[in-house]
């Protein structure tokens, strides 16, 4: 008998079944590819361990993530392409980051929320509900996107602002401090949206 069949032995069978099972729920694993970021840490590239969505089949490479706590190995959630999630980021429910988006820090992405383009979300944002962020929106201190809201363009939301509801935040505007933008508003352009100032309803700024 060899060393590890008597190894194997010691270890009681309920246990070897608990950690089969653990492997066999996971959807996800790290493939062999990674990137190195500037600051020296290492992310890797994901593989589908089974069909997850419409999207993702088994066997299909997704985006870059640091560790397992960056995507919930549950629900429908995924990284795509060259997205990146690192630090201790979450994208989970039904949540998808794809294109060159991150998402890092303490920031969360969940619901059926998207992230791509070259977005970025990070501090300690939230972005959640079926809420949009793209192109080359910031999302960052402790920001909330939700609702069916839209962040697009150069826009930026920031410190503890808040865009909800149907509102659409795009071109070079910044809504921050702890602005609210929701209902049906839009903030483009160079607006300023800052304070306790609160855009809701048609407006249009």
């Amino acid at each position: 008998m060899s060393r590890y069949s008597i190894a194997l032995g010691k270890i009681p069978e309920k246990e070897i079944e608990k950690k089969t099972e653990k492997i066999l729920e996971k959807k996800y694993i790290f493939s062999s590819e990674t990137v190195k970021l500037d600051d020296g840490r290492v992310l890797y590239r994901i593989r589908a361990l089974r069909d997850i969505s419409d999207r993702v089949k088994k066997g299909d490479l997704g985006g870059f993530i640091g560790s397992e706590i960056n995507l919930s190995q549950e629900d429908n959630c995924w990284v795509f392409g060259n997205a990146q999630v690192f630090g201790y980021a979450r994208v989970h429910r039904n949540a998808q980051v794809y294109g060159n988006a991150k998402v890092y820090g303490n920031a969360q992405v969940s619901g059926t929320a998207l992230v791509w383009g070259n977005a970025r979300v990070f501090g300690h944002a939230q972005v959640y509900g079926n809420a949009r962020v793209y192109d080359d929106a910031r999302v960052y201190g402790d920001a909330r996107v939700f609702g069916n809201a839209q962040v697009y363009g150069d826009a930026q939301v920031f410190r503890t602002a808040k865009v909800y509801g149907n509102a659409r935040v795009y071109g070079d505007a910044w809504v921050f401090g702890n602005a609210k933008v929701y209902g049906n508003a839009r903030v483009y352009d160079d607006a300023r949206v800052y304070g306790d100032a609160q855009v809701s309803g048609h407006a249009q700024v």
